[in-house]
């Protein structure tokens, strides 16, 4: 029983750490019309990526490893493939209103593993950041 309670305390004080980074990292990232800020979240089964203008409070375009029909056959990908594709996607969708750079904000993230895909995948596309 006493495993159980430490167990989730250290949930809650991961939760609490990236919710400390990301303020950290949000107090400098701002969103503008001209470069829009790409915003990462994930969970432990998905990924979500949006393009924001914060000035504007206006969200300009997003992804996520939930929309099934870009992900039909993700089954065969592991969690780093299917964040590349959303990367790519999101991309895809930023250059078709004409959006070619963005302010990346990584949610309090590390800048690994997924949220690295995600990023790659984005730049392969062709967005600059």
């Amino acid at each position: 029983m006493a495993r159980e309670a430490t167990e989730v305390a250290s949930i809650a004080q991961k939760v609490k750490a990236r919710g400390r980074r990301h303020l950290r990292v949000r107090k400098k990232i701002r969103g503008t019309p001209e470069r829009p800020r790409l915003c990462v979240y994930k969970s432990n089964r998905h990924i979500y990526a949006q393009i924001i203008d914060d000035i504007g409070g206006r969200t300009l375009a997003g992804s996520a490893s939930v929309y099934r029909e870009l992900f039909l056959n993700r089954e065969e990908l592991d969690k780093k493939g299917v964040a590349e594709l959303v990367g790519r996607d999101v991309a895809r969708k930023a250059l078709s209103q004409k959006i070619t750079e963005v302010v990346f904000d990584r949610g309090g993230f590390l800048f690994h593993g997924r949220v690295k895909s995600l990023a790659e995948g984005a730049r392969a596309e062709g967005l600059k950041f």
